[in-house]
């Protein structure tokens, strides 16, 4: 499919974004990785992708002058698809390390995951099953009990009233919502194969 929509990829020194970029490439999609904030304003999709320690990532984005990037970009309605930290610095806040103030765009809390006797090893790494719900844009065509790869140690450890999806690891946590013009993965679909493509193509035809 050819997207004419102007894709912009935000590097703000978090994590391998390479890879989600081939993976758009490869669906016929052109994001250009930046971390101008003039190119971001003058995007029609923002993709908020990256690894790491929430705090850090918020003070690499206000760094590079990318939160009013952001916020402006999401005033004028423009589409906002957060993977991974990206998915979590969308929330109010988070409890990693001393806490941290996110962007705020979606209400609540990320905290850390419990270990118990069904999640034994925290971070979480590694395959698990999702669960999309019906009318999901974002998991249309992807089977029941596709299994998705993650890489975290914090979610927001409740079903969000946006969830699209959610995923167990001894406990149940949000893992994508979509609401508006914000969507949001907690999983990384550029490494996830065949379902984590879907995901993309999906995404991809929402623009």
């Amino acid at each position: 499919m050819a997207i004419k929509a102007r894709i912009a990829l935000l590097d703000f020194g978090m994590g391998n974004i390479r890879s989600l970029q081939k993976a758009f490439e490869h669906l016929g999609a052109a994001p250009k990785i930046t971390s101008d904030p003039r190119e971001v304003e003058a995007a029609d999709v923002l993709l908020l992708p990256g690894d790491g320690a929430f705090a850090r990532a918020m003070d690499c984005l206000r760094s590079r002058g990318l939160i009013d990037a952001i916020y402006a970009a999401h005033q004028k309605q423009k589409t906002i698809f957060g993977i991974c930290i990206g998915f979590q610095l969308l929330f109010e806040s988070s409890t990693e390390f001393s806490g941290a103030k996110g962007l705020g765009l979606i209400q609540g809390a990320i905290t850390r995951l419990e270990k118990n006797a069904e999640a034994p090893v925290i971070p979480h790494i590694g395959w698990t099953t999702t669960d999309f719900k019906g009318g999901s844009r974002l998991g249309r065509g992807i089977y029941p009990q596709s299994m998705f790869y993650y890489v975290h140690s914090y979610a927001h450890r409740a079903e969000h009233e946006f969830a699209t999806a959610t995923t167990s690891y001894g406990q149940r946590f949000t893992s994508v919502i979509e609401h508006e013009n914000l969507y949001a993965a907690q999983f990384h679909p550029e490494k996830s194969h065949n379902a984590g493509l879907k995901m993309l193509a999906n995404f991809l035809e929402t623009l």
